[in-house]
């Protein structure tokens, strides 16, 4: 049976602007029953207060969508026994209520 499981090898090819990645300090998760979108938006903390920006959207199935939790708190668990607790600060009510 072990030699019926084959370590799939992928090649990842990615541009400079991808690989560079974005900056987001707010993310809004929605769901409906054959997806969850995941946005990630870039909120501008100076005055005004509530100009943002989509920086990236993610749409994934269910099945992925629960294996992107478990690894996600698997590296939280790793990132805190190495750094320790990573501190939560909620934002502001008034930057919460103006992100529509």
């Amino acid at each position: 049976m072990e030699k019926d499981k084959m370590d799939v090898k992928i090649e990842i090819k990615v541009d400079d602007a991808t690989a560079a990645g974005v900056y987001s300090n707010f993310a809004n998760i929605s769901h409906s029953p054959d997806e969850f979108i995941m946005d990630f938006l870039f909120v501008n903390p100076a005055p005004p207060p509530g100009f943002g920006k989509l920086a990236s959207r993610i749409i994934l199935s269910p099945g992925h969508a629960k294996r992107l939790l478990s690894a996600l708190a698997e590296n939280v668990r790793k990132y805190e026994e190495r750094f320790g607790e990573i501190k939560v600060v909620q934002p502001p009510d008034s930057i919460k209520n103006r992100i529509q």
